[in-house]
């Protein structure tokens, strides 16, 4: 019988912490492009409870939203401004979820157009949409 030899193989790496994770960063500083993202945790965690609250109340779970909001220990106006989350484009969700839209949560918890088409040119300019009243500091 042959004795049972090991080898011992080294790599050099570091593991650099973001925020919610951590990531590995190989010799060459080379982070693969699917843990690489720049999108916002707020954001994309609001989207995220936007549409669970979303299918709660879908399924009757709740019967309202001030229910929902009870259940859930939370402002009832906060929950519907998040709730308007659900209403985004599709390419725009797809945008802010890969780190692409620097658009922050408090833009878009005010109120934004219903076509989808006219929410991106209304975020693209960071303005609110023209139909919508802009509020103004009282003096």
């Amino acid at each position: 019988m042959t004795t049972a030899t090991s080898i011992t193989v080294r790599v050099p790496l570091a593991i650099r912490h973001r925020p919610g994770r951590k990531t590995v960063v190989t010799p060459d500083a080379q982070v693969s492009p699917s843990t690489t993202t720049r999108a916002d945790p707020a954001l994309v965690k609001a989207i995220a409870r936007a549409h669970r609250y979303q299918r709660i109340l879908d399924q009757g779970r709740h019967g309202s939203l001030t229910e929902l909001a009870a259940a859930e220990k939370m402002d009832r106006s906060f929950l519907g401004k998040l709730l308007s989350l659900t209403l985004l484009a599709p390419d725009l969700v797809e945008a802010i979820l890969e780190g692409q839209c620097d658009v922050g949560l408090p833009t878009l918890l005010r109120p934004f157009p219903a076509a989808w088409h006219e929410q991106v040119s209304a975020l693209a300019t960071k303005q609110p949409p023209p139909s919508l009243p802009e509020t103004k500091a009282r003096g």
